[in-house]
This record gives C-alpha cells, structure tokens and sequence, in this order.
C-alpha cells in the first residue's frame, strides 16, 4: 500500500471506529506527539486506546493527503458536537506501517479527562 493510501485508510478506520483494522495500520512502536498539548503516545495498545476512548461524537472527513518517500500529511475536517476544527497531520511510515505522528489542532488547549492512563505530557 503506499503512502497515500496508508493515510487515508488510517482515517477511514478510524472514523469507522474498526480499531482492530487502525491497530494494524501503525507500527507497534508508534509514536504520536500532539505539540498544542504536549502530549506523546508510544506504542499500538496504548494509541489505539488514546483513539478509541476520546470523548465526544467526532467525526473526521479527509480533505487532502499527500505522501512521498516515507512522509506525508493529511489535512482533515474535525467535527465534535457542534464545533468543527481543522486537523494538520505529518506521518512517516516504512514497510506499510506508520511509525510516527505529529498531530496539529488550531489552537493549544488543555487535554480532555481519559478513561485510561496512557498519555505522558511534555
């Protein structure tokens, strides 16, 4: 699969809520960063987890991937509730696996209470 399609399968499985399918899509020690936040994830269990018990109704639609040579970025429509954001994301990814995520929202804000511990903060 290449790297576009590696991307926007990543968000179709995620906004399908098929956790076992976004699972295989990263690499098992995936690391997620979130820089308004300053929050990391590392490893699958743990960010399928993060994703998984996000609170709220959101929904995610792809406005444009692009992906070259192990890199790429998704630029996506995020709508909780009411409110609609804009989501930036900067992948990179080997042998058919995402192996890093850098995850930018459009403004810095506090992170919502997780059911599961899993998130450090930096």
């Amino acid at each position: 699969m290449d790297g576009t399609a590696l991307i926007t399968e990543y968000w179709r499985t995620c906004e399908a809520r098929d956790w076992e399918a976004f699972g295989a899509l990263v690499a098992p020690d995936i690391v997620y960063r979130e820089p308004q936040t300053r929050e990391i994830v590392r490893g699958r269990e743990d960010y399928v987890a993060f994703n998984q018990t996000y609170p709220g109704d959101w929904h995610i639609t792809v406005e444009r991937v692009i992906a070259h040579d192990g890199d790429g970025v998704s630029w996506t429509s995020v709508v909780v509730g009411d409110e609609s954001m804009t989501g930036l994301c900067f992948f990179r990814f080997e042998d058919g696996v995402i192996t890093e995520i850098d995850d930018f929202w459009p403004e810095p804000y506090e992170p919502p209470a997780r059911e599961v511990p899993v998130v450090d903060r930096y």
